[in-house]
């Protein structure tokens, strides 16, 4: 995809957020698993190693989706003729957007509804830390969809455009 600095930028931050996030899960959990075993547990580790796991899973789902990591199955489209195997990508890119764009819009009413809720019984924390890994991870989803289906429109009308 050729994107902007911007759009680079949030891509390289999106990476390295993620990765953090799944380093300080793991980090917890052993810490919190060495401290059980020494008989002193810390009982929050596996709260926090909740919210960056939340945050780590939709953050690296649209990691994986930009990269075309995703696990897919092409057996019956790769014996269609190429035009048809174009419009079966714009239409499945279509409904994963729509999808996307219904996710979002939950994820910022869960958000919102949630946001007095305290986060495991923390009460400096509000839930809507954890639950606004939905809306925002939904949102980059759903642009990395429509960079998706821009760039197979564009080799479309490259192609369409090509002497034969």
């Amino acid at each position: 995809m050729k994107d902007g600095n911007f759009y680079r930028t949030v891509c390289r931050l999106e990476a390295a957020t993620a990765a953090a996030c799944l380093v300080a899960m793991v980090a917890l959990v052993l810490a919190g698993a060495i401290a059980r075993s020494l008989e002193n547990p810390l009982n929050w580790t596996s709260d926090f190693a909740t919210f960056f796991f939340a945050w780590a899973v939709f953050l690296s789902a649209d990691v994986a989706w930009r990269k075309g990591n995703l696990m897919a199955f092409d057996l019956v489209t790769d014996t269609l003729s190429a035009r048809l195997r174009r419009t079966i990508t714009l239409v499945n890119l279509a409904i994963i957007a729509g999808f996307l764009a219904y996710v979002a819009a939950a994820g910022l009413w869960l958000s919102w509804i949630s946001r007095a809720r305290s986060f495991q019984g923390i009460p400096e924390i509000s839930y809507s830390v954890v639950t606004l890994s939905l809306p925002v991870g939904a949102c980059l989803l759903l642009a990395t969809t429509l960079f998706k289906i821009r760039d197979v429109w564009a080799d479309r009308a490259a192609a369409h455009h090509q002497p034969q």
